[in-house]
């Protein structure tokens, strides 16, 4: 019993290996220079690239927060509070209930302290009263979590993680600069998804929140690899999304776009991309996936299932060598009514998305289509016709909940 019991968690890593081995990865890893690598964390979690133009002067959303946004909305919302950036006082009284959290008062004197991750303002006393005067958001409010070691949405930070319980339409939804109309494209969204290109091309078809962890050595990143290194997406975010002072340019899908008269986008991307790069993926939580069953799959992974000859290499894609058509894929169609994220694309085409901490941003595809990864594998079988009986389903899912 005992050589059996060890022959198959050693039995799922010698899979693991194969799966790794391949033309995919032929280079040793990327060499990050450390002091970069700190100063990119500075950028990733505090820095607004001068949003405030965009948050402030024209969706005045300090007025929204300052009247209507108390803590208990805002993590309602998905928004979440770094719990190592607050004074033992303020946890005290967080615990004791002697602090307001119905109150947006304390959502100010939160954003005071750089609490509420991916937000930040500048807060000036008034009268005697702290006033958000200020505020804009950073690469953070996305793609960090935490986790909840406080309470629901309480925690240390986890970057790089798919912030999949945040809601950034409705949030943007609340600015009184908007019209009826954008509100309620903005309300459809839903939480953990965000559409990238509706600013620009004016068509709806949000895609799910990614994460920005494991990304070393993928030189493809975005769901349809409009680039050969992050920082090209790095730059069309900070621009034309978060609406940071600079410029992008790409006339394959029609961007042109340069906010203020100053750059304070440029010389942040090559420190901001070495911390994204430094973000390992998250390995599978102890006992959240079935050992025995994930061995199998492996072996089902690597045959049967096919889906090797696509996730294949360390990183599980084959990204840096080629692209999918449409016609290849089996994340469209999309809803009715929704049009083809590739369409919208530079490329047209779709990149093999990584899967090492793929159990960490349900739902699947690039629209959310599927709610688990049981029903990814389920979709491929059909798609693919690869004719996995029900059990061979579940073992490949939980073999991609190891990864």
């Amino acid at each position: 019993m005992l050589a059996k019991n060890f022959c198959v968690p050693t039995m799922l890593a010698a899979t693991i290996m194969l799966a790794a081995c391949g033309s995919d990865d032929p280079k040793p890893p990327e060499p990050l220079d450390p002091e970069l690598v700190k100063q990119g964390r500075e950028v990733f979690r505090f820095d607004t690239f001068g949003d405030e133009a965009q948050w402030t002067d024209t969706l005045r959303m300090h007025q929204v927060i300052e009247t209507a946004v108390d803590p208990v909305t805002a993590l309602s919302v998905g928004l979440k509070v770094d719990a190592e950036a607050l004074p033992p006082a303020v946890v005290q009284g967080i615990k004791d209930g002697s602090i307001d959290l119905k109150s947006p008062a304390t959502t100010v004197a939160l954003i005071k302290l750089n609490a509420v991750v991916g937000v930040a303002g500048k807060v000036e006393t008034i009268n005697g009263k702290d006033r958000l005067v200020r505020m804009g958001v950073t690469c953070a409010l996305c793609h960090s979590t935490v986790d909840n070691s406080f309470s629901a949405g309480i925690g240390k930070r986890l970057d790089g993680w798919a912030n999949r319980d945040l809601n950034p339409g409705a949030i943007i939804a609340l600015s009184p600069a908007l019209s009826a109309a954008q509100k309620a494209v903005y309300n459809s969204w839903g939480k953990g998804k965000y559409d990238p290109r509706f600013n620009q091309d004016g068509k709806n078809g949000p895609v799910v929140i990614p994460p920005a962890y494991g990304l070393r050595d993928i030189h493809r990143i975005t769901f349809t690899g409009d680039g050969d290194d992050v920082s090209y997406w790095n730059r069309y975010v900070a621009v034309t999304q978060m609406g940071g002072l600079g410029s992008f340019s790409d006339p394959r899908i029609g961007v042109n776009v340069t906010n203020g008269t100053v750059d304070l986008v440029s010389a942040k991307l090559p420190a901001l991309r070495a911390y994204q790069l430094s973000i390992e993926a998250p390995a599978a939580p102890p006992g959240s996936f079935d050992i025995a069953a994930a061995a199998r799959g492996s072996l089902l992974f690597a045959s049967k299932a096919q889906c090797i000859s696509c996730h294949s290499g360390a990183k599980f894609t084959d990204a840096n060598r080629r692209l999918h058509p449409v016609a290849e894929t089996v994340g469209e169609p999309e809803a009715p009514g929704v049009p083809s994220y590739a369409s919208r694309s530079a490329t047209k085409q779709y990149r093999t998305a990584p899967l090492r901490g793929v159990w960490q941003h349900p739902p699947y595809f690039h629209n959310g289509r599927a709610a688990t990864l049981e029903d990814v594998v389920k979709t491929y079988n059909v798609r693919k016709s690869l004719g996995l009986s029900e059990a061979e389903v579940r073992d490949v899912a939980e073999y991609l909940k190891s990864l």
